[in-house]
C-alpha cells in the first residue's frame, strides 16, 4: 500500500508507471553477465561430458554406391496393350521402395551370411540390464526358450533395413544406396550386394511374370478358340434357318418395289380425290332432277353434254321462232316441238350416262387406291422383316469378327512370349560400385560438440534469465523507491567475511571505509530530512530476522555520537543482540529491569565509546505488554531529557507486533531491507502495516549490497569509486 506524498516529506516521489511492454535488454544482459561463471561452468561440464560420450561411441562408416534406373520403356515381353508411362518421380519413388523392401534385404543377408556378423547376430547382442524373462524363468524353474534361426534371420534383416538409406540427387535418374556399419569393409560389400540383389530381383520378377503370362495366355487361347467356333456355328445356323443367301440383293429389290408402289399410290390417291369431288357434286344435285344435274361442272364439262345442250337450244330456238308465225296446230310447230322433245330426251339420257360414268370412275379410283395401299403395306412388312434379319446377321458377324481378332491377338502374343521366354533385361545398372570408406560418417563429433555447447549456453542463459525473472527481491535503490514509494536513506555494502563478527564495531573502529561512508550517508540523509523539527527518537526495524537492523542501529548510533549525545536501546526483547555484540557481562540489567522497576537507570546504562547503551536484559514472558505499558513511555520521556538522539533496535515487523507499538512512540522509523534476500511482497506488507499504524517511516536502508556485483550490473557505478574506495575487497 503506497502512502500519499506528505508536504513535510518533499523527498518522497510518487511511483511512476512502468511500461509493461518495454523489454529492458540492459537488465537482461546484466542478469546474464552476473551469472557468467555459472554459465561458463555449465558449458564446460557439458563439453567434458560430451567429449567423454563421443570417445565411447563406436564410429560408423557409410559406404555408397550409385545405380542408374531408367524410366520404364517398351518391355521386351508384354501381353498388355501399351499404356502411358508414369511420371519419373513416381516411378523412382516406387523403385526406392523396392530397394528398401524386406525381400531385397533378406537376399543380401543370406548372400553375405550377415547372421554371423557381430553387428547383426542376435546371439551376440548384449542383453538388457535386467532380464525380467530370465528372472521369471529362474524363479519358476522353466528353461528359457532358445533363439531360433528364424528369429536370428528376422533380427539381422531388421537391423540391415534400419542401416540402409536410398535417395535421389535432384531430378536425375541416378539413385544412391548406402549401408552404415562399424566394419567399413563389410559396409562396402553390403552396399554393392544390395544393388546387385535389387537388379537380380527385378530380372527374376520379369522372368516370372513372362512365364506366368505365357501360361495364362495358353489357357486363355483355348477358351478363345472355343468361343470363336461357337460364334461361327451360331451365325451359320441362323442363315440356314432363315434361308438367307444374298441379304443385300433381296433388300435392294424390296426397297425398289416399295418406292414404285408408293409413287403409284400417290397418283391413285390424287385420282380418287378428283373422282370423289365430282361424285360429291353429282350426288348433292341428284334429288333436284336431271336438268339440275346437267348444270354441274363435272357433267357440263363433258363434250357430249355440251353438244346435246347445243342441239336442245337450237330446237328450242326454232320452236320459239315458229310460234311467232304459226299457231300451235300448225304442222311446222308440231314438227319443231317434236324435235325439241327428242333433243331434250337425248340430253337427259346423256346426262344420266355421264352421271353413271362419274359414279363408276369414283368406285374404280377407290378400289385402285385400296389395292395399292395393301400392296405398299405388304412390301413395307417384307422390308422390315428383312431389316430385322439383317440386324441379327450383322450382330452375329460382329461377334465372330471380335472373337477372331481377340484370338489372333492372343496367338501373336503367345508366340512372342514363347520365342523370348529365355530373354531377360533390366532398366537398372550399377554406375559406381562402393569402396570401403576411410573416414567415419557418424558420429559427427564437431557438430555434436557444437550443438551440445550451444544448447548448454542457451540453457545457461535461459536459467540466468529465469532466475532473474523469478528473483523477486530488492537489488537497487530504484526498485525500492518505485515499489515502496519511500526514499532510500542509504546503501550499506557487504562487508568482508573476516569482519562480519565485529560488524557492530566497524564504524567505531573504522574497520571498512566503504561501510563507514555508507553509515555517514544514512546519517546525513536523516539529518537533512528533519528540517526545522529534529527527530529525537529513531526506531530501526526490518521485515524478518537476519537483515542487519541491529548492525545498522549500532553503527548509526556511533555515527550520530560524533555529533550528538546518543542512547542506543535494544528493544528486541526476544532475540537480544546488544549484550553479545559489545561483550556486556551476562545478567547485566537492561530495559526489562527498567520497565519492571527492578533496577535503576544508572545501573542499566553502559557507555561504549561516545555512545550510551541499554541492553534488553533478561528475556521476559510478556515482551509486547512491557513495550506497550505506560512505564516504558514515561521512561522514554525521561531519556529524551538526557539524550539528543535515542535509537531503538526494534524486532522485525513481520515476526511480531513490537515494531508497530514502538513506531507510535518514535519520531522516525528506518526500515532495513537486505539486498537480494527479502521478498518484495513481504517488505511491502511490513511497510504497509507500519503506515497503517501511522508510523513515521522516514526511509529505507538497503543493506548487505554486493557492490562489485552491482557495479557490473550497472548499478551504483561511481558511487564509491570517486572517493577512493574501489580498491577495497567486498
Amino acid at each position: 500500500m503506497n502512502s500519499p506524498v506528505r508536504p513535510d516529506r518533499p523527498w518522497q516521489r510518487p511511483v511512476q508507471a512502468v511500461d509493461s511492454d518495454f523489454i529492458d535488454l540492459k537488465k537482461i544482459w546484466h542478469a546474464i553477465w552476473s551469472r557468467k561463471w555459472g554459465i561458463v561452468l555449465l558449458v564446460g561440464v557439458v563439453a567434458v561430458l560430451t567429449i567423454l560420450l563421443l570417445m565411447r561411441m563406436t564410429p560408423i562408416y557409410k559406404a555408397v554406391t550409385s545405380v542408374l534406373i531408367e524410366t520404364k520403356g517398351t518391355p521386351v515381353v508384354s501381353f498388355q496393350p501399351m499404356i502411358e508411362s508414369p511420371e519419373l518421380s513416381e516411378y523412382l519413388q516406387t523403385q526406392l521402395s523396392l530397394i528398401q523392401s524386406r525381400g531385397v534385404a533378406e537376399r543380401v543377408v543370406r548372400d553375405l551370411s550377415l547372421t554371423e556378423h557381430p553387428e547383426f547376430d542376435l546371439r551376440q547382442q548384449p542383453g538388457p540390464l535386467i532380464d525380467f524373462g530370465a528372472l521369471a524363468a529362474m524363479f519358476t524353474g522353466e528353461e528359457p526358450e532358445p533363439i531360433t534361426e528364424a528369429q536370428v534371420m528376422d533380427y539381422a534383416t531388421q537391423v540391415f533395413m534400419e542401416r540402409t538409406s536410398v535417395w535421389v540427387e535432384g531430378k536425375s535418374q541416378l539413385v544412391y544406396l548406402s549401408v552404415s556399419m562399424a566394419d567399413n569393409l563389410t559396409a562396402a560389400q553390403a552396399t554393392n550386394q544390395l544393388a546387385q540383389a535389387y537388379i537380380e530381383a527385378q530380372l527374376e520378377a520379369k522372368v516370372d511374370m513372362s512365364m506366368t503370362a505365357a501360361s495364362w495366355m495358353n489357357d486363355r487361347l483355348v477358351s478363345l478358340r472355343e468361343k470363336l467356333q461357337a460364334s461361327e456355328d451360331q451365325l451359320q445356323a441362323y442363315l440356314d434357318a432363315e434361308g438367307l443367301v444374298d441379304l443385300d440383293g433381296v433388300g435392294t429389290i424390296s426397297a425398289n418395289e416399295l418406292s414404285l408402289t408408293g409413287d403409284r399410290m400417290i397418283d391413285a390417291r390424287r385420282q380418287r380425290a378428283e373422282a370423289e369431288s365430282q361424285y360429291r357434286q353429282v350426288e348433292s344435285m341428284r334429288s333436284q332432277g336431271w336438268e339440275r344435274l346437267s348444270s354441274v361442272p363435272a357433267v357440263l364439262g363433258h363434250p357430249l353434254i355440251q353438244q346435246f345442250k347445243a342441239d336442245q337450244a337450237h330446237a328450242r330456238s326454232r320452236v320459239e321462232d315458229l310460234s311467232r308465225r304459226y299457231g300451235d296446230r300448225h304442222p311446222a310447230m308440231g314438227s319443231a316441238r317434236s324435235d325439241l322433245n327428242a333433243a331434250t330426251a337425248s340430253l337427259r339420257q346423256q346426262v344420266e350416262q355421264v352421271v353413271a360414268s362419274i359414279e363408276r370412275n369414283y368406285q374404280l379410283a377407290v378400289a385402285n387406291e385400296n389395292s395399292l395401299r395393301a400392296s405398299f403395306d405388304e412390301n413395307k412388312d417384307r422390308i422390315q422383316s428383312i431389316s430385322r434379319k439383317e440386324f441379327k446377321v450383322r450382330d452375329l458377324q460382329r461377334q465372330v469378327e471380335s472373337d477372331r481378332a481377340l484370338y489372333e491377338t492372343f496367338m501373336t502374343r503367345l508366340q512372342e512370349t514363347t520365342a523370348t521366354s529365355d530373354l531377360s533385361s533390366t532398366n537398372a545398372r550399377v554406375v559406381d560400385a562402393a569402396i570401403p570408406p576411410t573416414e567415419p560418417s557418424a558420429p559427427n563429433t564437431k557438430l555434436i560438440l557444437v550443438v551440445a555447447l550451444f544448447l548448454a549456453l542457451v540453457l545457461g542463459i535461459a536459467q540466468a534469465i529465469i532466475r532473474e525473472i523469478l528473483d523477486n527481491t530488492f537489488k537497487s535503490s530504484e526498485e525500492v523507491e518505485n515499489k515502496l514509494n519511500l526514499p532510500v536513506m542509504g546503501i550499506v555494502p557487504q562487508v568482508p567475511r573476516k569482519l562480519r563478527k565485529d560488524v557492530s564495531h566497524l564504524f567505531e573502529r573504522s574497520g571498512d571505509k566503504r561501510f563507514c561512508e555508507a553509515v555517514r550517508t544514512i546519517r546525513t540523509n536523516l539529518l537533512l530530512s528533519e528540517g526545522s523539527q529534529p527527530r529525537q527518537v529513531l526506531v530501526v526495524t526490518s521485515t524478518a530476522p537476519g537483515e542487519g537492523k541491529s548492525s545498522v542501529s549500532a553503527n548509526l548510533a556511533f555515527a550520530m555520537g560524533q555529533l550528538h549525545r546518543v542512547l542506543l536501546i535494544d528493544a528486541d526483547l526476544r532475540r537480544a543482540t546488544l549484550e553479545k555484540a559489545f561483550d556486556l557481562k551476562p545478567g547485566t540489567p537492561g530495559l526489562v529491569n527498567l520497565i519492571g522497576g527492578s533496577a535503576r537507570l544508572e545501573d542499566c546504562i553502559h557507555s561504549v565509546g561516545n555512545v550510551d547503551m541499554i541492553a534488553a536484559g533478561p528475556a521476559p514472558s510478556n515482551p509486547l505488554e512491557l513495550l506497550s505499558s505506560p512505564r516504558f513511555g514515561k521512561l522514554l520521556e525521561v531519556l529524551k531529557g538526557r539524550y539528543e538522539r535515542i535509537i531503538i533496535d526494534s524486532p522485525p515487523s513481520q515476526a511480531v507486533s513490537d515494531a508497530a507499538v514502538l513506531s507510535t512512540l518514535a519520531d522516525a522509523v528506518i526500515y532495513v531491507v537486505k539486498s537480494d534476500s527479502t521478498l518484495i511482497p513481504h517488505v511491502q506488507k511490513g511497510v504497509s502495516q507500519l503506515q497503517n499504524s501511522s508510523a513515521p517511516v522516514a526511509g529505507v536502508v538497503l543493506n548487505h549490497v554486493d557492490v562489485e556485483k552491482a557495479r557490473k550490473n550497472g548499478q551504483f557505478r561511481g558511487y564509491y569509486d570517486h572517493y577512493g574506495y574501489s580498491e577495497q575487497t567486498v
